[in-house]
């Protein structure tokens, strides 16, 4: 499984673009996508960071949560931008981070970007099978948009 450093290497342009939406409104913003037990998607929104070039969130107790502990299945889409229609979609596995350290650095850098923290989170790393960027050429409702699409090797 890729890492965001191995997305960055491979395609930085799209990179950048991912990370200017992901980070347009100052804290990461993103809609969460994962798989119930009874295999049908949930989704919900959360704060990703990138730090030391791997894709992190915190996540609270709840569905989430346990659906990312059971099967690491997920896909991440940024929000839309005010002006246009960007999008930015990266999908791959999620896996608990059970290393303390790597915990609360992934903590620090949330809230240093404006997010709070209950302290009581686990801290995922998101792994990076495919990514997309959408650019749309002028503004609300243009079409169609350019597509660019990466996939790990």
């Amino acid at each position: 499984m890729a890492t965001w450093s191995d997305f960055e290497n491979a395609e930085p342009e799209m990179a950048e673009a991912g990370k200017k939406l992901l980070y347009q409104f100052g804290v990461g913003l993103a809609f969460l996508a994962t798989v119930r037990k009874d295999g049908a998607p949930r989704l919900h929104p959360i704060c990703p960071t990138v730090v030391n070039g791997r894709l992190y969130a915190l996540i609270v107790d709840s569905h989430k949560r346990n659906d990312l502990r059971r099967d690491g299945r997920y896909a991440l889409h940024t929000f839309p931008p005010v002006d246009v229609d960007d999008e930015f979609l990266v999908m791959g596995r999620a896996k608990l981070i059970e290393d303390p350290e790597v915990a609360e650095m992934v903590r620090k850098d949330q809230v240093a970007r404006g997010m709070t923290s209950t302290n009581d989170e686990l801290a995922f790393e998101f792994g990076i099978e495919r990514a997309m960027h959408a650019k749309y050429p002028g503004g609300h409702g243009t079409w169609p948009p350019k597509y660019s699409i990466w996939k790990e090797r």
